[in-house]
């Protein structure tokens, strides 16, 4: 199978999605599992041209049986760092609480556990561990609760690296202390997501100051969903740093959100200047066109509202591709896109969708282009001023420029009037 423009810009744009997690996965995480991290080096290589991989020297080697991996992660080979590092009393409960959850996986493993990070924080002591199995090195951060030191999530890595390990860990009862390890590159902190008037996002970085292993942050409370984001240098996606603990408030009480519901509408006209129906190949907005309304590198979940992707052609020829970005409890962005021939996709206007309301989208192009109207499972039609009134199809429309009224029949045959004159 090949791919196009399109379905590259696709799965990046798509890749922004990262936080509806297969069925099951979170809650087998939870119980005890270990995620194994995958590696997609070779597919990344293809559709972004370039991983960034972490690098780390000094490879140990160790004795196992044959066709199992014979390296482990340098992890194993540094000496403890942190203000904990000779507390042999806390060490000690930390590599007992760490050899019960290893026993209650089942992982195969080789040597003692070692403790890589143990220093004090405002929600108490807490640590981070790495220990080789038969198939690489096994790492995860140990927080602190009111019983003991708790181990959080179980990551095996399978390379001799650091690539794909969780980097940082929220803690305390309000998540408002956030623990990042020194992994030898510099790291980019930014505390929240600001969304402008017109839309667009707005992050704020700083530089994390690393001493002796580690940083310890104050953030703002994330109980509900997370605000705080970090990132290797520069900030963008495939630089993500990733966070343990943002699932369990992500998906509380183990309970994963099934996908938004998803529409896409060809309007009339549209393959003239599409060349085919873009809705039949599910042609998604580019990332880079869409870049000032994503997060770059936060993690977020969705409040199930639909998804929305409107493909047509402005009366001077562009093509025109309209779709919807929500983030958390925050309210759905429609976003315009148009784009000449062999030109990329520019966004030239937004607004906010409300989907409890007859005619939920209604967005004004520039340049007298028309009036995008969305109302899912209903009849449209408009008028100009007292004229007579015109049929818009069902779903979605792109109305005239001078349309000023908008009739919304839905599926129960409720009719209602929407002005659009401004």
């Amino acid at each position: 199978m090949t791919m196009n423009d399109s379905d590259v810009r696709g799965i990046l744009h798509r890749a922004t999605d990262d936080l509806v997690s297969p069925p099951g996965l979170l809650a087998e995480v939870r119980r005890g599992g270990r995620r194994r991290v995958v590696r997609r080096r070779a597919v990344l290589a293809a559709v972004c041209a370039a991983v960034v991989a972490v690098p780390v020297a000094g490879v140990l080697d160790l004795p196992g049986d044959a066709g199992e991996a014979q390296v482990a992660s340098p992890l194993l080979d540094q000496p403890t760092r942190g203000d904990l590092a000779a507390d042999e009393g806390y060490l000690r409960q930390v590599r007992q609480a760490w050899q019960r959850r290893i026993k209650e996986v089942g992982d195969r493993t080789r040597g003692e556990p070692h403790v890589v990070w143990a220093g004090g924080t405002p929600a108490g002591p807490a640590s981070y561990v790495a220990q080789a199995t038969a198939h690489g090195t096994t790492v995860g951060f140990v927080e602190p609760t009111a019983g003991g030191p708790r181990v959080r999530t179980l990551t095996q890595l399978d390379n001799n690296g650091t690539d794909g390990a969780e980097q940082a860990a929220l803690l305390g009862p309000q998540r408002d202390v956030l623990l990042v390890l020194d992994f030898g590159q510099p790291v980019q902190f930014s505390a929240q997501l600001r969304s402008m008037p017109d839309g667009k996002v707005e992050r704020t970085f700083e530089s994390v100051a690393f001493q002796d292993g580690a940083a310890v942050l104050s953030v703002p409370p994330q109980r509900t969903k997370v605000t705080v984001a970090l990132s290797r240098t520069p900030v963008q996606r495939q630089n993500m740093i990733h966070i343990d603990g943002t699932s369990e408030i992500l998906f509380p009480d183990n309970k994963d959100r099934p996908a938004p519901p998803l529409a896409r509408h060809t309007l009339p006209g549209a393959e003239q200047v599409w060349g085919t129906d873009p809705a039949a190949k599910e042609v998604d907005a580019p990332a880079e066109a869409l870049a000032e309304y994503l997060d770059p590198v936060g993690v977020h979940t969705h409040n199930g509202s639909p998804r929305l992707v409107v493909y047509g052609a402005t009366p001077d020829g562009r093509r025109l591709l309209v779709e919807t970005v929500q983030y958390d409890d925050d309210p759905s962005r429609v976003i315009a896109l148009l784009a000449r021939k062999y030109l990329p996709f520019e966004a030239v206007a937004s607004t906010t969708a409300d989907w409890s309301a007859p005619l939920p989208v209604r967005l004004r192009l520039p340049n007298d282009q028309g009036v995008v109207v969305a109302a899912e499972g209903s009849a449209l039609s408009y008028r100009v001023g007292d004229g007579q009134w015109q049929d818009a199809g069902r779903n979605a429309a792109l109305l005239p420029a001078t349309a000023t009224d908008v009739r919304v029949t839905d599926s129960n045959g409720t009719t209602t009037t929407v002005s659009v004159a401004s």
